[in-house]
């Protein structure tokens, strides 16, 4: 089952897709925006919010589950985004129903393999949910020595839930830790998707980078690459009208 928050209504369909430990909530403010033009969908990826939990998680998975709830909803021609793993499963998507997309973005994230970038931030998660801390700076404290971020901290703690006497990560945690692995892996698309497809680059990020263009245009011959100046792979909240008018340029023309 997955779970969807909608904007707006009667408008193109736009489904929108958050990155690892996010949620649907993580779009809520450009979501507002998009919903002049377009019926906004933020779903929660499976083991994350309130969509059910798969084990294990692979991006043909996760496809086929994102699938199962457009065909519930009678959705059969939409705009498709998604954010870092979001994005991985929106090109997940793209290769299994091509039929179903007619323009695909993906922001900050390539079809290719990623070495592991969050082992220390799966270890501070897991302790929390074993230690069950009394309270949200309980939880923080557990975690600062795994992420110094603060900002990251509060993003990731936006997962914290009262469990009993004490808090909890509510993710599917245990399959995301032992499935991130399979996560890392380039998906396994077919070559010449010919979706029309931007993706979207933070200037300062290294996951979209020059060497990628080969393998990308092998699998989206009809990609296209826009940069947001002064933004991390964070761009939509780093830049979040830029990159919210950029999405609906690519969309509308």
């Amino acid at each position: 089952m997955i779970h969807a928050k909608q904007y707006g209504e009667g408008l193109p369909p736009l489904v929108v897709l958050h990155g690892l430990f996010g949620n649907a909530d993580n779009w809520h403010s450009i979501a507002q925006k998009w919903s002049e033009h377009f019926t906004v969908y933020c779903l929660d990826l499976p083991n994350h919010g309130k969509s059910s939990r798969l084990d294990p998680v692979t991006f043909p998975a996760m496809s086929e589950a994102i699938n199962a709830w457009l065909e519930e909803n009678k959705l059969d021609s939409i705009y498709l985004l998604g954010h870092s793993i979001g994005g991985k499963v929106v090109m997940q998507m793209a290769s299994d129903y091509p039929d179903k997309i007619k323009k695909l973005v993906v922001a900050d994230i390539a079809p290719v393999t990623y070495k592991p970038s969050h082992t220390e931030i799966f270890k501070g998660l897991r302790l929390i949910n074993e230690q069950r801390p009394s309270s949200r700076k309980a939880a923080d404290d557990l975690l600062a020595p795994y992420e110094d971020n603060q900002g990251i901290r509060q993003f990731l703690l936006k997962n914290l839930k009262r469990d009993g006497e004490g808090h909890m990560i509510d993710l599917g945690l245990e399959e995301l830790y032992h499935s991130y692995p399979t996560l890392l892996e380039q998906p396994p698309l077919r070559e010449g998707i010919e979706t029309e497809t931007l993706f979207i680059k933070g200037e300062h990020s290294p996951y979209i980078q020059a060497k990628f263009q080969q393998q990308t245009l092998k699998h989206f011959p009809n990609a296209s690459v826009k940069m947001i100046p002064d933004t991390a792979h964070w761009l939509h909240a780093e830049k979040p009208t830029t990159f919210a008018s950029l999405v609906k340029r690519f969309l509308q023309g």
